[in-house]
């Protein structure tokens, strides 16, 4: 397995949540399963800490820069150090800690700007410790967006969230808002935009030429030809014919309850949904150990474990790495498939 010279560089996620205890655990699957190399930011006390809570002699090595991470890699888990004010307490969530977790998400995007990490990989957020920290961003996507626009102002659409589960694909047009607002929020540009993303990742990231993509309809059935409904006439339809017109191959509106059976999968290469749910519940579904969330639509490579904080497991040991080792392979696979294609 061909191993990258140039680390991933792994988020430090809320440190009283499980993101450490999943770094630790993912490091140390690496003798018996391919681990891309990578790199923790975040604090090496907090590491050596969870580590002896758990009951685990993982040696740390604390770096000053990326490059260093290949040849410690085998010995030791490679860490750029980043502090984290306070006493982390697994369980509970502090927001004094926020402002080390926000700085370790900017200072891997930098690294990969400057190519000296070849993807984002983010450990899980609590969004309230952020909220209440004054975090101005509604999740990791949207933050991850700003800072992409740094190097690309002029980007022609909004990244999109894709979930990955085995061999399913799933991009939600609307994300974090409440249901009775999804309606309002659809419509024709919004959903092209989440299309040509969408087509877009999958050609650079995923090698697919010509890649197929099926849209769901919002209501029951698809709307019944508009008796359960008229955004599948009004809105979605229209934006389907509009991507057709630049190239895409895509279908729909489909009806939702029919679409992800295993012999409905080998139709399409990934489905466009239009909201957050109808998305989310059968990628959990298919694969809940192990779903990535992939940011797509930004200059680099993000992916992230498809799962929270889990406050109620951090420290005890029983915090499964299998979706952090998942996003790490994800992220790898993706970056060499870019790099390649250019």
């Amino acid at each position: 397995m061909h191993r990258p010279d140039i680390p991933l560089a792994l988020t430090l996620g809320d440190p009283a949540g499980i993101g450490p205890d999943l770094a630790l655990a993912a490091w140390w699957a690496r003798d018996i399963e391919y681990i891309p190399l990578f790199v923790f930011l975040g604090d090496p006390d907090l590491l050596a800490a969870r580590a002896e809570q758990l009951g685990v002699s993982i040696p740390i090595a604390v770096i000053d820069k990326p490059s260093e991470a290949e040849r410690r890699f085998a010995e030791a888990l490679p860490v750029l150090p980043i502090t984290v004010a306070g006493k982390v307490v697994p369980g509970r969530s502090d927001k004094a800690a926020m402002p080390a977790v926000i700085q370790s998400i900017e200072r891997a995007v930098e690294l990969v700007q400057a190519g000296e990490a070849s993807a984002v990989v983010t450990n899980p957020v609590s969004k309230a410790a952020l909220y209440r920290s004054g975090f101005a961003f509604p999740g990791h996507t949207e933050f991850l967006a700003t800072l992409g626009r740094r190097e690309t102002p002029a980007a022609p659409t909004a990244p999109v969230m894709m979930l990955v589960a085995k061999d399913l694909r799933v991009v939600p047009t609307t994300i974090h808002i409440p249901l009775k607002h999804v309606p309002i929020t659809l419509t024709q540009d919004l959903i092209l935009s989440t299309i040509m993303t969408t087509a877009a990742g999958l050609k650079k990231y995923f090698a697919l030429a010509n890649p197929h993509i099926a849209v769901t309809g919002l209501n029951p059935h698809a709307g019944e030809e508009g008796n359960m409904g008229r955004e599948e006439i009004d809105i979605i339809v229209p934006a389907i014919e509009r991507a057709r017109r630049k190239g895409i191959t895509v279908t729909g509106p489909h009806s939702a309850d029919t679409l992800f059976h295993a012999e409905a999968r080998k139709a399409y290469n990934a489905v466009v949904a239009m909201y957050h749910d109808q998305a989310l519940i059968p990628v959990k579904t298919l694969g809940f150990d192990e779903g990535v969330n992939v940011t797509l639509g930004l200059p680099f490579v993000r992916t992230s474990p498809d799962h929270g904080t889990a406050f109620q497991l951090a420290g005890t040991g029983n915090a499964s790495p299998r979706s952090l080792i998942e996003a790490l392979r994800l992220a790898d696979k993706m970056w060499q498939t870019a790099r390649t294609r250019r």
